[in-house]
């Protein structure tokens, strides 16, 4: 055990340099007396006499005296030490310093104040503030800063070594062995103005009445005042208890404008007053629904109002009946349990047809894109865009990639025709080489950026149509100078079969053509059986009178054996989960369309009597896609959206890069959150 080594108590240096003054200066006196030797003989022993005199007096002065100076610097040095720690002990911030292993070592008196027990800080700082653990003590490069709230005070902890690295060295420390100081910095009031100026922010609203006219039309004139002033007075007392401003701009529109420190008490019970007003009914054969788009912003009331505007434009787009709260590029969902109602009149589809027409005759060269693994409905559509095209004199092509088994007959049918050219079709690759400065881009069956064919394809055109019937979500297609997005429609070909109708200049469907889109129909709707409506109907009417042959569509879209057996394996192996929910998971390996067959066994799981919603989980190409088919017990949509998919309310899907039994958790998950939440 080596000895232990004696304090150094040395003078060192600008006093040691100040101590040795008396010794340089002798040094210069000697000197200076030999000169004076050489000069004179007599005036040198005269000097020397003084220089030897101060020489000695200062060595004298050094002898005796040195270790009375150094009591009273040492004495200086303890009281001014003993000052300075009184001070830092008295000091109105609260400091303390650690071992790097947590453990207090010393605090001074406004530290104490806070913590109350020493003892249990001595044990580890994280007994009395949890966020304080060993792995976020500083490196020696940083301070850690870390917020915290004790005793129902907000505080901001400052971490920092107490030794740098050169320190450290001198005293054989390492980072193990260093000193950790902790100061306490009371934010308690900057955190309460600071959510006191965030609550006072004022939020701005748009609320619509969806179906105002369609729900007045169900009842007798001398009880349309009286349900109109019912809707009106639950709409005025719901927002009173949160004390908004609330104002009719017209019949059926209204501003909101309330502090945004009720919005968590509005997503708490779930916008409630979507369920009051649905609850109106005076003999009114349809229920009132209303939506409700909120803008947020700190920057100025211009963009909160700019935010509403698209919130409640997002809020229609996805079928009424909700709530969109957007602020920034984050949105929020609350709602959409309703079916949107069809309808009656078709000015819009008029209208859109129009815009359509004059934004191709201004065009040379159209392309068509769908969604990726294009199905039916998606080929169908594109290709009643292709006839519009043609007939106004554009070159017109169909981007689609992977031809799968269930759009084959359709396309092989074209293919193998005289009649059509041969770049109807071109895949992603040759449609970017085709973009011209000339060229609108056409997207059908999707609204979604990541979901298209050819996404680059977005970004290359300057001009792009949406024609869909989804749902819309939060992304947006870029460059879209025209939207007709109808979650009401039982398909894009539907949307599209009513724009043949008013496109005006003799457009008419072959009977190939007529072939595709009403085999789109059929498909989407499930051989008519989901979402179809009056308009339905009048779609299907009008491409039978273009040529459209039941006969011939049912023999083309037969399964053959093998997926038959695919099917029947992934419905004998579904689960029923929570009493209600079927899930199957469709192992379709090796078969050419196996999003398709998954699409199918949740269709034929939704005939099982007590299942509400259905869900099909088909692994393809390193992805699970999910297929969610509901009949109006669940909105499946808002499901899927909670994986990234979307669609409709009992018809949706989503494709997630997971593994099965990861993605049917997930799926699971969601479903008892929604449970426990009261949203089932």
């Amino acid at each position: 055990m080596s000895k232990q080594t004696k304090p150094d108590r040395s003078i060192s240096g600008s006093l040691k340099l100040y101590f040795s003054w008396p010794f340089f200066l002798s040094a210069f006196l000697i000197v200076m007396n030999l000169g004076v030797y050489m000069l004179n003989m007599q005036s040198g022993i005269f000097v020397s006499v003084f220089v030897v005199f101060y020489i000695v007096l200062s060595v004298i002065i050094f002898l005796f005296r040195n270790a009375a100076v150094q009591r009273q610097l040492v004495k200086y040095a303890v009281g001014f030490n003993k000052s300075q720690k009184r001070m830092l002990k008295e000091l109105n911030l609260p400091y303390a310093m650690l071992d790097y292993e947590g453990k207090l070592i010393w605090s001074n008196d406004a530290f104490l104040d806070i913590i109350h027990d020493e003892k249990l800080a001595k044990r580890s700082i994280t007994n009395v503030f949890p966020a304080v653990t060993a792995d976020r003590f500083p490196s020696a490069e940083a301070d850690e800063i870390i917020h915290t709230e004790y005793e129902d005070r907000n505080y901001r902890i400052v971490l920092r070594r107490a030794m740098d690295e050169d320190e450290m060295e001198k005293q054989g420390s390492t980072g193990s062995s260093s000193l950790i100081g902790m100061y306490l910095y009371d934010e308690t009031e900057i955190t309460t103005l600071y959510r006191e100026n965030q609550e006072q922010q004022m939020i701005l609203g748009l609320l619509y009445i969806d179906n105002y006219e369609e729900a007045l039309d169900t009842i007798d004139e001398v009880r349309r005042a009286l349900l109109a002033a019912l809707i009106d007075r639950k709409i005025n007392k719901y927002m009173q208890t949160i004390d908004a401003i609330i104002r009719k701009l017209e019949k059926d529109k209204y501003i909101v404008i309330f502090k945004s420190k009720y919005l968590p008490q509005l997503q708490m019970n779930r916008f409630q007053v979507l369920e009051e007003v649905r609850s109106v009914n005076i003999g009114n054969e349809m229920a009132v629904t209303i939506s409700l788009g909120l803008g947020i912003s700190s920057e100025s009331y211009q963009q909160s109002y700019d935010y509403a505007r698209a919130a409640i434009d997002l809020a229609l787009g996805r079928g009424g009946d909700q709530v969109v709260i957007k602020e920034g590029e984050r949105v929020q969902y609350y709602g959409g349990k309703s079916q949107q109602v069809e309808k009656n009149t078709r000015v819009k589809a008029r209208v859109k047809a129009h815009a359509l027409r004059e934004l191709l005759e201004a065009r040379e060269q159209v392309l068509i894109m769908g969604h990726s693994i294009a199905d039916v409905d998606s080929v169908g559509a594109a290709i009643g865009i292709y006839r519009i095209a043609k007939t106004l004199g554009n070159k017109a092509s169909i981007v689609i990639g992977e031809i799968t088994s269930s759009v084959a007959p359709i396309v092989a049918r074209f293919k193998d025709s005289s009649e059509y050219e041969e770049d109807m079709f071109l895949n992603g690759e040759e449609a970017l080489r085709r973009v011209d400065a000339d060229t609108v881009l056409i997207v059908v069956d999707v609204n979604k950026p990541d979901y298209t064919e050819c996404e680059e394809l977005l970004h290359r055109v300057n001009t792009c149509v949406i024609l869909d019937h989804h749902r819309q979500s939060g992304d947006v297609l870029p460059n879209a100078v025209l939207s007709y997005i109808e979650p009401y429609a039982s398909s894009a070909c539907e949307l599209v079969a009513e724009i043949l109708q008013y496109i005006g200049q003799g457009v008419k469907l072959r009977p190939a053509e007529a072939d595709a889109m009403y085999s789109g129909i059929m498909v989407d709707t499930n051989n008519f059986l989901v979402k179809t409506g009056v308009r339905t109907f009048e779609a299907a009417a009008y491409l039978r009178r273009n040529g459209a042959d039941v006969t011939k569509i049912r023999k083309a879209f037969r399964s053959n054996m093998e997926d038959f057996v695919v099917k029947a394996r992934a419905i004998s192996t579904a689960e029923v989960f929570l009493d209600h929910y079927a899930m199957a998971v469709c192992d379709a390996e090796g078969m050419p369309s196996p999003t398709i067959l998954g699409a199918q066994v949740a269709n034929d799981l939704m005939d099982i009597s007590g299942v509400k919603a259905s869900f099909a989980f088909t692994p393809y190409k390193g992805k699970v896609y999910i297929s969610a088919r509901s009949i109006d017990e669940l909105n499946v949509q808002v499901v899927m959206e909670k994986l990234g998919g979307g669609g409709h309310m009992s018809v949706a899907g989503a494709q997630l890069e997971t593994t099965v039994p990861e993605a049917v958790s997930l799926v699971k998950d969601i479903l008892i959150k929604m449970r426990d939440e009261g949203e089932l």
